[in-house]
Parts: structure tokens; sequence; C-alpha cells
């Protein structure tokens, strides 16, 4: 790409940094209000037909593989398990599964006693849930049991399920756990030029043929349509500000050369991690720790998802790549219960793996490293396991928190160093988890045979609230600080619920842009 206009003599209405789950929602929202929109992406524009592939190793390059640096006494693994890296962002390579938070999720201090309140509830969301459901044509059952939304969902459940969901439906039976098919981004019949899913089975790595919703194939199309400009392969690396501190746009690189577009909204939209040091990187004499970091709390407080795997070996083959990964799932102990000795809870999936997963996540089991001539002949049996997985909420620390790093990369940006360590509370409810999980599949007929430490998503680090001096921005993602500056990612989360993300993440979003526009026409922004 070429770029040919001189960037920083044209001031347009927004410039949003990242293609995601909130980005492309904020391109298409704001593009079609009107605004003039430029969207800032450090990764490429994938075409799916041409840049997919049913791949695990080179699809590996739909995360971040930028070098983070990682401490704590339980250090992440960063890349493709928690976040993306092109158009699209993580929407490009997730499994998919698009579960609202709970009533709970918004009130842990006053519900559990532990983490923080958000600003909202969940009756602030619940129209966005509704919106966005409907505009990406959400699968789902006829009625999911758990939280405050029990369906229809705009298109019926997938069909047919998955070896690996049947047995797992067959152990949670046994055992009286309530199950379902959970409600997901991907399509079961035809939808607005997209077909329907074929269960090809690499979600994880693209979905070539567009059943499954990315915000590359719906909304950043969309908001091209209406007007909006998308750069890719370009890293911003600075916000600016004015003399009276406000935000007038943003620095970028795109093929060693520095450009700088100017805008009379920026909106940060780079996740967890990215979000966080770019602020922090932002500093100037204005604001010497970091833009809207009066408070303190910009990069702390993240929170990622427990998400420990096992795996049974069962007498019949289950063939764990067989359809789409997660067709089966269960929130029977999402909420807290006294009775076993922590707060908050987790949802169970039926998940189903590739290969090179499947043999990269046994080799670091907790059963001790797996490698040479043991390690091939139990992936020789690859077809005889199933999996179940986990999502588990972790509580809010200020201890985990993302920095800068001495190290720079190529762009002269100072590495985030991402900081992690799991609590006591965490560590017990993973213990049940993993508990409940073995029940499931022994239940199901199979022997336990490998627990996989892991995690998936990463939230906080930017966390929103009405008190100035214990957040970073509103319930709408404005900083306190620069009125004129809007954080819109899973970084605004406050506490991390037990249940997938994104579409918590596109609601905000959806939400965040009918605020922008309303402000905008008022001329109060």
């Amino acid at each position: 790409m070429t770029l040919q206009r001189k960037y920083g003599r044209d001031v347009v209405d927004a410039v949003i940094i990242g293609a995601g789950a909130a980005g492309g929602v904020l391109a298409k929202e704001l593009s079609e209000a009107g605004m003039r929109v430029v969207v800032l992406e450090a990764g490429p524009f994938r075409d799916p037909q041409h840049d997919f592939a049913s791949d695990e190793l080179s699809m590996k390059s739909l995360g971040w593989e930028d070098t983070r640096i990682v401490d704590g006494a339980d250090p992440l693994q960063m890349g493709h398990n928690n976040s993306g890296r092109g158009v699209g962002g993580g929407t490009a390579h997730f499994t998919g599964v698009f579960l609202r938070f709970h009533e709970s999720d918004f009130r842990t201090r006053t519900v559990d006693g532990v983490g923080e309140d958000w600003p909202i509830g969940y009756a602030d969301l619940e129209r966005f849930y509704t919106k966005v459901e409907k505009e990406i044509a959400v699968s789902g059952p006829k009625h999911f049991p758990w939280g405050s939304y029990h369906g229809p969902y705009p298109y019926p459940e997938r069909e047919p399920l998955s070896p690996n969901a049947y047995m797992f439906m067959n152990g949670c039976e046994k055992l009286g756990y309530r199950y379902s098919v959970p409600p997901l981004a991907i399509l079961s019949a035809p939808f607005d030029g997209r077909p329907p899913c074929i269960n090809r089975g690499f979600c994880n790595q693209g979905c070539m043929p567009n059943a499954k919703f990315s915000t590359l194939i719906v909304h950043i199309p969309k908001a091209i349509r209406a007007g909006a400009e998308v750069l890719a392969d370009c890293m911003v690396t600075r916000i600016r500000t004015d003399a009276s501190g406000k935000a007038t746009g943003v620095e970028f690189v795109h093929n060693g050369q520095t450009y700088v577009q100017n805008a009379r909204i920026v909106i940060v939209s780079a996740y967890a991690v990215e979000t966080p040091r770019l602020l922090l990187h932002s500093a100037d004499s204005r604001f010497p720790d970091g833009l809207a970091n009066s408070s303190g709390w910009v990069g702390k407080a993240i929170m990622t998802h427990s998400s420990h795997d096992v795996y049974a070996k069962f007498d019949q083959e289950i063939r764990l790549y067989k359809g789409t990964p997660v067709l089966a799932t269960t929130q029977d102990f999402y909420e807290t219960d006294p009775a076993r000795g922590f707060a908050r809870g987790y949802t169970l999936h039926a998940h189903g793996t590739r290969p090179v997963e499947f043999a990269s996540g046994i080799a670091h089991s907790e059963q001790g490293p797996i490698w040479g001539q043991r390690l091939r002949d139990i992936v020789l049996d690859y077809n005889l396991y199933g999996r179940v997985t986990m999502v588990g909420e972790v509580l809010p620390s200020e201890r985990n928190r993302v920095t800068l790093s001495d190290e720079k990369d190529a762009n002269g940006m100072p590495r985030a160093k991402v900081t992690f360590s799991l609590g006591d509370n965490d560590r017990k409810l993973i213990e049940h988890a993993v508990g409940t999980m073995s029940s499931i599949l022994r239940a199901a007929g199979g022997t336990i045979e490998f627990v996989v430490p892991d995690t998936a998503h990463l939230m906080g680090g930017c966390r929103m609230g009405n008190d100035p001096e214990t957040s970073v921005a509103n319930s709408y993602g404005q900083t306190h600080d620069v009125p004129n500056l809007f954080v819109c990612d899973a970084s605004l989360f406050v506490t991390s619920g037990g249940g997938n993300p994104t579409n918590t993440v596109m609601a905000l979003a959806s939400r965040t842009a009918e605020y922008i526009i309303d402000r905008a026409k008022r001329m109060e922004l």
C-alpha cells in the first residue's frame, strides 16, 4: 500500500486505532452517521479466500506476534490465543462463541464482595446486545438456560453437532448438569450474501467461506462503503495533544516512514495490551505519566480468563477436528456458590482442537513435559481423545498490569511489559473447574490423561468508572482527562466475567458510537 494523500493537513472527524471487534463496529456506525473516519490498523488487510488456510502453523500470523515482555508469578503466553493482528483483529480467528454477560458480572462487589462494580449494568447494554446479534445473525438454541436472555436468537442453532459435543452432553446429562448449544456468530443459514457453515472446523485459523462473522467481512466493508478510509499496516506510535490538552490526532508508521493523521476525536481500540501501551508512550509535558492517566490506572488491573483444558481418552473415536470447535456448553457453575469456597464462576465448553494444538498442549501438561517417542505415540491416538475447556473468571488486581519496558521495537516504541499473577480465589476456581471437567469426561466414559494450563482473552488496563481518581474513562469510554480521547475495547472491562467477551466488547462499542454521534451532532466534542 502506498499512502497517497498528505496526512497531517487533512482533519477528519474521528481516527480509530485498531480494526478489531470494537474498532470495526465504531468505524461502521460513525461513518454511516456521516462522520469522516480514518481507521489505522497495525496488521494487514487480508482476503479470506486467498490469505486464510487450513493450516495451524501459518495461521498463527492472525495473532499479535510482536515481542512482549512477560513477568509475574504466572506469566502469560502471548499471541494467537489472546490477541489479533490485522483488519478484523481477534474476530478473524475466534471460535465464534457469542455469550452475553450476566447481570451479576456488572455488580461483583455488591453481590459477592469481590472485584469492583461497573458504572453500568446489564440493562444498559441489553439493546446493544440485541442489535449486534441481529446485525450478524447469531445462531443460537431455542432456549438458553442461563443469564438474563434466553432467546430466541436471530438464527436457529447450528446442526449437526460434533462427536465431542455429544460426548460432553452425555457426561453432563449423567451428572445432572444442564447443557446447551452456545450462541455462535456462525451462520446456520445464508445471510447477507454469506453462506452457512459447512463444518470446515478451522475457525481459529480464519473462516475461508465467510460463514463465521468477523469485522473484516461485515463491519469494515460497510464502513468503507459509507466513506471510511481503512489503512492497514500502519502502526500508531503516539497520540498528539495541543496546548489545551485536547487530542489532535496520531502519529503512525507505514513502511518505515512516519505520518500524522489529524482528527477531532481520537478513539483507541487497540486491545488490552496495546491500548495502555500507546497511552503510556504518548506522555508529554502536560501528561508526564501518560495520556488519560491522572488516576494512575492506565495499564492496571489487566485480566485474562483461566482456560485449562482437560483431555480424556475414549475407547471409541471422538475426532476432535470435526466441526465448529465449540458446539456444547454449560454455565451451571457461572454464579457464586459459597459452598465451593471461592467467589464467582466459569463456563465450560466442549472444545475441539486441531492436531498441532493438541500436541503442543499435552507436551506442556501438568503431567510433566512430554516429547520424543512418547509424544509421537500419544498423538497417534489423537482421534480417541475428547476435550473440555473452561472460561474462568479472574478477579482484577492492581498488581496485574501493562507497563513500558526498557527494550524498544523497530519503531523506537518501548515494548509492552505484561505482569500477571493468579490470586488465591483464581486458583481455587481453576481447581474446581478442572474437577468438574474431569467428572464430565469420566461420566461420558473417558479416562483422564492430561490437564493443560492455559489462559485466553485479555481485558482491563483502562477500566471505566464514575470516579476519575480510580478509573481511566467513563462508561462510554470517554477519558476523564482528555474529553475528545476515547478508549473503546476490552481494556474498559472492570471485571472479566466467566464467559467469552466478544459480544460485550461489540455491545460497548455500539453504545459508545451512539454517544459520540449524539455529542458530535450537539457540537459537544
